[in-house]
């Protein structure tokens, strides 16, 4: 199971490659016996040659005979191992001219067969200038030491040899009647020689490696395009989880990758309808609860007890501060805004003005290398909430810029407690919590909602932000934004 899943691959477009490759290469195995067929027709054209015009010089002298005896006589003299020379009686010959005799049946010629037999019936009837009735029987190529047959002979054989069965008809003249001859012959290559598996070496180069290679190099490629439209509906996606405002997927490409775009643009707009419609509820509600709130405040403040009075106005406000938080927070995670350039340095340095004018103690070292593709109102809430959390709980804000080639770090630290506690590192992140250690009267307007609107602000930028605590006490909160974000 673990080799199947390393030699499948992940991708797509790698099941696809491979698909196709496979495909081919599985489709040219089937086709490789014509190859070989036709080969094995060429190595036996040689041999069908001087074999046919071996046999047509055979039956001129035949016909220049002065008897049967004269013909059984050179029969005799020209026969031998290689070619051996019979009559038969023609009881025994096949019906039809054309067919295969094995095994005392009549079988059709294989188109192989067929092709050598008109090569030799070609040459017979060029050299004796009639047409005289031919049956081939048998035909097939044998290498030299006759251990090997057909097509297996071409594999370590320099001089292959044809093997050949026919009978003929020799033509009737003035002194002797039409007779059928049997001939068994064997006939080489005239000479010429190939190097063993020479052919099979030039078959694998040829075709096997050159067509694997062709049909991997085009897969590549139409792969590559047809699975585009894919990776970018992938992408389309990824974008929409940091932007659901970002204009709507375009809508070609083959007909399921339109109809899963024209599914996409459909939620999103699903999506930014649903939430328009929470967030008109949520300012529909906060608009209603202002005049129960206030009436509540009139009432609040003709209560003879102080104490009471207080608790209540410390309750209204609370309950004015939470609802408008909230909203706040549905606010700063929507991006509304075009993506342009932002001026980082003049962020952080406008930032730090404004905390300092109000009296908090915040600095920023170091510098990005440029402008930073995002959404600058989005970023500037972000990078605020984490100064106010900073100065809030540590006194102190101290901004560090990072930029590199790929990526701009931001890093706010503070000299507060920082976070302790399992797993408060991540949880301070959720809506609504908040850390109850070091807080005094001055720190209980926060909502608990900053580093939630943070959070989101940076994954809508394609980034991340995570928190630290800092070795010598205090809490780093590191910003990391892509500059290029696919």
């Amino acid at each position: 199971m673990r080799l199947r899943l390393q030699l499948w691959p992940r991708t797509l477009f790698g099941r696809l490659v491979i698909i196709l490759a496979v495909g081919m290469f599985a489709g040219q195995l089937l086709t490789s016996t014509i190859w070989f067929e036709t080969h094995d027709n060429r190595t036996l054209e040689i041999p069908a040659r001087l074999f046919a015009s071996r046999l047509a010089d055979t039956v001129r002298l035949l016909t220049h005979a002065d008897d049967a005896a004269a013909q059984d006589a050179i029969l005799r003299t020209l026969g031998d191992a290689r070619y051996q020379l019979r009559w038969v009686d023609t009881a025994t010959m096949p019906a039809t001219r054309g067919t295969v005799d094995r095994h005392d049946e009549a079988l059709p010629l294989a188109p192989a067969h067929r092709a050598v037999l008109d090569l030799l019936t070609g040459v017979i009837r060029r050299r004796l200038g009639v047409d005289v009735p031919v049956t081939l029987i048998d035909v097939h190529l044998h290498d030299e030491a006759r251990g090997r047959e057909g097509m297996l002979a071409l594999f370590d054989s320099r001089m292959p040899s044809g093997e050949f069965h026919l009978r003929m008809q020799v033509p009737p003249t003035v002194h002797t009647p039409a007779r059928w001859l049997d001939v068994q012959a064997r006939e080489g290559q005239a000479g010429m020689q190939t190097e063993p598996r020479a052919f099979v070496i030039d078959y694998l180069l040829r075709i096997y490696l050159i067509r694997l290679v062709a049909v991997f190099v085009l897969a590549l490629f139409a792969v590559r395009v047809a699975v585009r439209p894919l990776k970018q509906l992938a992408q389309t996606a990824e974008r929409l989880g940091r932007n659901i405002h970002r204009p709507p997927l375009a809508v070609h490409g083959p007909l399921e990758v339109r109809s899963a775009a024209q599914s996409l643009n459909a939620m999103q707009q699903q999506l930014i309808d649903s939430i328009g419609a929470r967030t008109r509820l949520l300012a529909a509600v906060s608009h209603d609860l202002r005049t129960p709130v206030t009436r509540l405040r009139l009432r609040a403040e003709m209560l003879p007890d102080a104490a009471t009075r207080e608790r209540f106005r410390a309750d209204l406000e609370d309950m004015e501060a939470m609802v408008r938080s909230t909203l706040e927070f549905m606010q700063g995670i929507d991006v509304i805004e075009a993506r342009r350039a932002i001026d980082i340095d003049s962020l952080l340095q406008g930032l730090a003005d404004d905390f300092v004018e109000m009296g908090e103690q915040v600095s920023v070292t170091g510098s990005a290398r440029g402008p930073l593709e995002g959404y600058p109102r989005n970023l500037k809430r972000c990078v605020q909430n984490l100064l106010e959390n900073a100065v809030r709980y540590g006194k102190r804000a101290m901004v560090c810029v990072d930029d590199g080639a790929h990526t701009l770090r931001l890093t706010v630290s503070d000299e507060g407690p920082g976070i302790h506690g399992e797993g408060m590192l991540e949880r301070v992140f959720e809506p609504y919590v908040r850390i109850g250690v070091g807080r005094d009267s001055a720190t209980r307007a926060g909502s608990g909602l900053g580093l939630s609107i943070a959070r989101a602000v940076a994954l809508s930028h394609g980034g991340t932000l995570v928190l630290r605590n800092r070795s010598g006490g205090g809490l780093d909160a590191v910003l990391t934004l892509p500059r290029y974000p696919h």
